[in-house]
């Protein structure tokens, strides 16, 4: 089926719950509690029937053994019905995005007409490994070798040291593939690419004072639904990543965080562990007429991408936006709203770096030229990730709210989400607005 002849994919809504800093307001709650948040608001917004939901796909990063189809969890938990099918997927940063092309694919392939996708993150409690000797000891005494006279149990216990049995395993933000930390590589790339430290400072300093306005102005009520935490009684309307007092001298005194004597990347222009979750209702375009629904926009394209782990690890928006605009038929310039994954400030600034240049659009993106010249003042004027914060398997969803919102407040007809991920795998996709 050519893509003319397909029909159309719209997004009805998309919402998602206040984004909050790790160890703060939701610190008791779980993800799949988050996530259902994030369903229930999609489904009053919408005033959809739940019984027209033909599938459920949820991303998430940091999975909760507990609840290992988190995405199954979020909408029972949600009082969406029993007979819907939901699966989780994860992959990085992009985890909600790839939900999101999943659920577009399966609409336009005839498996589903309606689809909710999305993700959620809980970095409030991480799953912690203890030591790994430790480990080792605790299924070979129980399942594996169970000995059953003493002289067997003590030998097990004879290889223990003290110290194995209080080390832990912290998670760790890092790639398996190349054993670098992300932020690690952020130096690296800022170093290469000639990114100095101010320009990442005054970056972040943009992306708090663009998203404290947002707040003050109304704008991002129109993405979030309200989260009573239970025995609060109080509804959390707004992120607490924003800072009003995040300037750029502020952000010139923190020190590097990774690299200490030459480093550029630091706390304050990198994004932040947060707890959130976001949802994205999707339907075939006949689907959304028949029940009355009036969608913000619908999908034109989408691409993935992957790239050298080492050198190009964050510069997946790059290369997947070069290839959605290739599928769309369509021309940088013909992009008016910008919404890019603030992983780091050097990551999104060397994205741009790469979309501007002659060079490395012919060697590396696959174009004649340079992709086109970057409009500072149509990029994530809501702020991002930077400020926001970054719930790793939500964020798409979050991108994709701002960009179909922005688009109506705009009157711009072509819109841009795009993301990085560990892996250096990159998504994006490109909305038409539907007015």
């Amino acid at each position: 089926m050519s893509a003319a002849d397909r029909e159309r994919v719209a997004v009805i809504d998309a919402c998602r719950t206040p984004f909050m800093r790790a160890g703060t307001a939701y610190y008791d709650l779980m993800a799949w509690k988050l996530g259902s948040y994030a369903v229930k608001g999609l489904i009053a917004r919408t005033g959809i029937d739940p019984a027209l939901v033909d599938y459920v796909i949820m991303g998430t990063v940091m999975a909760d053994v507990a609840t290992t189809n988190v995405a199954r969890e979020i909408m029972l938990g949600a009082g969406l019905p029993g007979s819907i099918p939901a699966h989780t997927c994860t992959a990085a940063c992009v985890s909600a995005n790839i939900a999101i092309t999943t659920a577009y694919d399966m609409i336009c392939n005839g498996q589903a007409s309606a689809v909710i996708a999305g993700g959620t993150e809980f970095m409030s409690d991480p799953a912690i490994k203890i030591g790994k000797r430790y480990r080792r000891f605790i299924l070979d005494y129980t399942m594996f070798k169970r000995p059953k006279t003493l002289a067997g149990k003590l030998k097990l216990l004879k290889g223990m040291k003290l110290k194995d049995f209080f080390a832990v395993e912290q998670p760790a933000i890092g790639e398996y593939s190349t054993g670098l930390i992300m932020g690690e590589n952020a130096d690296r790339l800022a170093r290469r690419l000639g990114i100095t430290r101010q320009e990442q400072d005054e970056f972040a300093a943009r992306s708090h004072r663009l998203a404290v306005a947002a707040i003050k102005n109304g704008k991002m009520r129109k993405e979030i639904v309200p989260v009573v935490v239970p025995g609060t009684g109080k509804a959390i309307t707004e992120d607490n990543g924003p800072r009003a007092d995040a300037t750029l001298e502020r952000m010139a005194k923190i020190q590097p965080a990774f690299e200490r004597k030459y480093g550029t990347v630091t706390a304050g222009n990198s994004s932040f562990l947060t707890d959130g979750a976001s949802a994205v209702l999707l339907m075939s375009e006949e689907k959304a007429r028949n029940a009355g629904l009036k969608p913000l926009a619908y999908i034109r394209s989408y691409a993935q991408a992957g790239s050298d782990p080492w050198e190009e690890l964050l510069l997946g928006p790059a290369f997947a936006t070069a290839r959605a605009l290739q599928k769309a038929n369509l021309k940088f310039s013909d992009i008016k709203v910008f919404e890019i994954h603030e992983a780091f400030a050097a990551q999104i600034l060397a994205n741009i770096r790469y979309m501007e240049s002659e060079k490395w659009g012919r060697e590396r993106l696959g174009l004649d030229g340079k992709m086109g010249a970057v409009d500072m003042e149509r990029i994530n004027t809501r702020g991002g990730s930077l400020s926001l914060g970054h719930p790793f398997g939500a964020t798409g969803g979050r991108l994709i709210a701002s960009c179909c919102n922005r688009l109506r407040e705009e009157n711009a007809r072509y819109g841009l989400v795009a993301g990085c991920g560990a892996g250096a795998v990159g998504n994006a996709i490109i909305l038409e607005n539907a007015q």
